[in-house]
């Protein structure tokens, strides 16, 4: 009997829903060349919850949840006003402890980016810092973040950077900002030195986060593993996901000891809903991502290799890509290339 993994799919908000739908094409499709099957269960969460629920994660949705190996997860609008849910991903984050923050920053084919051939990924700690959430309003026109960095947290992401180095190119890079943040910096940074002792092959770095948003534009190539506290990572990685072709491109994986979340980077542009023409590519690489995380590797490789197929053709190419194609083209386009 193949092998069963029951997945949470949440469609969200915007252009979420037809992303997702080109995704789940792609994921029927590889299983066609698997030994594993997915049993997909829908949920409902995002902004258009909140009406209905009065929360944008309902309760039904978080048991769903927890009755599934991991989730795929469409992008969600997240409203600013105060007193107003927190997003989507932040509860899942901290419903499930994942601590890792994972975003494969790599030049695909027929893509511009900054410069050939960059391969790079940003770790960003995921549960705590300004994220947390921690914030007051002290007095008319007053308000105070908390900023809440431990050595428990930091030390664990550290960990997941080195191992993550250790299948790479041995290169970690611990971006921070002690000469400043004294306390709380120093406490990730001591964290990340008191792990490094634990892999001497290695090499082993730091930047002060201005100086990294710099390099990042001057010499992204150097890079191997970024490794970073949570607002510092956002930046640096939406950063890092222009420099290798855009956020139509970026996939993330929020990792925990025994779940993870996946999804594309990019918000859910409520203007192009309904259009069929965003591109999808995203959250078919955070599918792939997700099988990988499963321990499916070489159904992983498969979606990659027919995402990279697709682009190096140039035949088929989305609005962000310069050419004409539809979701749903794209999404058919890659799913040929694993058939064949």
């Amino acid at each position: 009997m193949p092998k069963t993994y029951n997945i949470a799919v949440l469609k969200g908000d915007g252009i979420g829903p037809e992303i997702t739908e080109a995704t789940i094409k792609v994921l029927q499709a590889v299983q066609e060349k698997a030994d594993f099957k997915l049993n997909l269960q829908y949920g409902e969460a995002g902004l258009y919850c909140i009406e209905k629920y009065g929360t944008n994660l309902p309760d039904q949705t978080i048991q769903l949840l927890k009755q599934t190996d991991a989730c795929l997860k469409g992008p969600m609008t997240t409203p600013e006003e105060a007193g107003a849910p927190v997003s989507v991903a932040v509860k899942i984050r901290k419903l499930f402890n994942l601590y890792a923050n994972v975003r494969p920053c790599k030049t695909l084919p027929g893509v511009e980016s900054l410069k050939p051939n960059l391969d790079f990924v940003v770790v960003r700690e995921n549960t705590e810092g300004l994220y947390a959430g921690a914030e007051f309003a002290v007095a008319p026109g007053v308000g105070i973040a908390y900023r809440i960095i431990t050595t428990e947290a930091s030390t664990r992401v550290s960990e997941f950077a080195f191992k993550l180095a250790q299948t790479r190119k041995k290169h970690v890079t611990y971006v921070h900002k002690g000469n400043i943040l004294r306390i709380t910096d120093g406490i990730f940074k001591d964290a990340v030195k008191a792990v490094a002792k634990n892999y001497p092959d290695i090499e082993v770095d730091d930047l002060h986060v201005d100086a990294a948003t710099m390099q990042l534009i001057k010499k992204p190539e150097v890079f191997d593993v970024i490794v970073t506290t949570n607002l510092f990572g956002d930046i640096l990685s939406d950063e890092a996901a222009q420099v290798t072709g855009g956020l139509g491109l970026a996939a993330g994986a929020n990792i925990g000891d025994k779940y993870g979340m996946f999804e594309p980077v990019h918000g859910s542009a409520p203007k192009y809903s309904g259009q069929n023409r965003v591109n999808p590519i995203a959250i078919i690489m955070a599918a792939a991502l997700m099988l990988r995380n499963l321990g499916e590797e070489a159904a992983a490789a498969r979606v990659e290799k027919a995402v990279i197929a697709v682009l190096s053709e140039g035949k088929i190419r989305t609005a962000d890509l310069g050419g004409n194609a539809t979701t749903m083209e794209m999404a058919e386009a890659i799913v040929q290339k694993i058939r064949s």
